[in-house]
């Protein structure tokens, strides 16, 4: 039997820890015996590497003192949890949620965790029933993409489960999030149009009130401001919300008579939209948007796009929250913390200070 110092005292004590429920011992128990989380008997009883081997001499010691059995009905990881939990997204038919969730999937597997996924809709006020409901199916806790700064039902949860943002921060909120270089990338693009010549760029954004709607314009004026170049208001369109709307947008752009010369997108629905029009009017201008996204390399346009790596804001979401999880009830409280994920700038075909022009002729194949 292997031995370790906290659960050397008697056994009459260990036993009284499970007689009270009436039923086997948990492994919230052993964690208890043992001085560490559940969390680090789950990984302790999975062989993790990343385990000590003293918390491994002592988790086994405590398996073996109380004669704890692991099931897949009792696998969770605080007394009375599921073995679960929850992620809460706002589009799932953009795909950079669709990478979010992969990535939180991901590391959830890894702890033998299983991840039980809501839409919001971008609707906030669906967002707190579907909130309530997962806290009410006993997850052990929840990564959230807010869909608005209204967050006191997010507050209520924390009450119950530890609760992790992702792609937007936190409202009055004491929690950990994960963000993207959101200033950083649009600041970048923008500056790379604007280095190419252009000095009437159109804004093409998602609505304001959306933290990564206003960062991304905030990103797009600084730029400006960097080489003196005042933007035109009457070129920066908000509030739009899918491909549709930037498409409507982008066409009302190129109808007028001093139209853009070149246009930055805020995301990757918002910016196919715009290509959408730009193939629908017969002219080819410069895109710069956020979000690399399939056949952008082979569409014969000039893009400039900010791309990053959606599956690690899941992952790294994913990780913050099971380190909560991970922690001892009786230890102190972790400072929350912030993680941003970094931007890169890729651009795709030649870039043109020309302004607006017609889609080139198609090449003269007769004999």
């Amino acid at each position: 039997m292997r031995t370790g110092g906290p659960v050397q005292e008697g056994r009459g004590r260990d036993r009284s820890m499970t007689a009270r429920r009436g039923s086997g011992p948990t492994m919230h128990d052993v964690g208890k015996l043992a001085q560490v989380s559940a969390m680090t008997v789950s990984r302790v009883l999975k062989d993790d590497p990343g385990v000590s081997e003293a918390t491994r001499e002592r988790v086994f010691a405590a398996v073996d003192r109380l004669g704890y059995r692991r099931n897949q009905t009792a696998r969770s990881l605080r007394l009375g949890g599921s073995g679960m939990i929850g992620l809460v997204v706002t589009n799932l038919a953009n795909p950079f949620y669709s990478r979010l969730a992969l990535g939180v999937q991901e590391v959830a597997t890894e702890y033998g965790l299983r991840v039980v996924l809501s839409n919001s809709g971008e609707q906030a006020d669906r967002e707190p029933g579907l909130i309530d409901g997962l806290v009410d199916h006993q997850v052990e806790g929840l990564i959230v993409v807010p869909a608005g700064s209204r967050q006191q039902h997010l507050a209520r949860a924390m009450r119950h489960v530890p609760v992790v943002l992702a792609a937007r921060p936190p409202a009055g909120l004491d929690t950990d999030c994960v963000l993207v270089e959101d200033f950083h990338g649009a600041r970048e693009a923008t500056g790379c149009l604007l280095a190419d010549g252009h000095t009437r760029i159109a804004f093409l954004g998602n609505p304001p009130a959306l933290y990564t709607g206003a960062e991304r314009l905030r990103g797009f004026w600084a730029a400006h401001e960097e080489v003196g170049v005042e933007p035109d208001n009457a070129l920066i369109c908000q509030g739009l919300v899918d491909s549709a709307t930037a498409e409507r947008a982008t066409l009302d752009l190129l109808g007028r008579a001093e139209r853009p010369t070149a246009l930055f997108c805020t995301n990757n629905r918002i910016s196919q939209g715009a290509i959408r029009a730009l193939y629908k009017s017969g002219t080819t201008l410069p895109v710069a948007g956020f979000d690399d996204f399939d056949l952008s390399d082979v569409l014969g346009l000039p893009l400039t796009l900010v791309s990053y790596d959606a599956d690690e804001i899941g992952r790294q979401a994913a990780r913050l929250l099971i380190d909560r999880l991970e922690q001892d009830d009786e230890a102190a409280p972790r400072a929350s913390r912030r993680v941003t994920v970094p931007t890169r700038v890729v651009r795709h075909g030649a870039p043109s200070a020309d302004g607006p022009g017609q889609r080139p002729p198609a090449p003269d194949t007769s004999v």
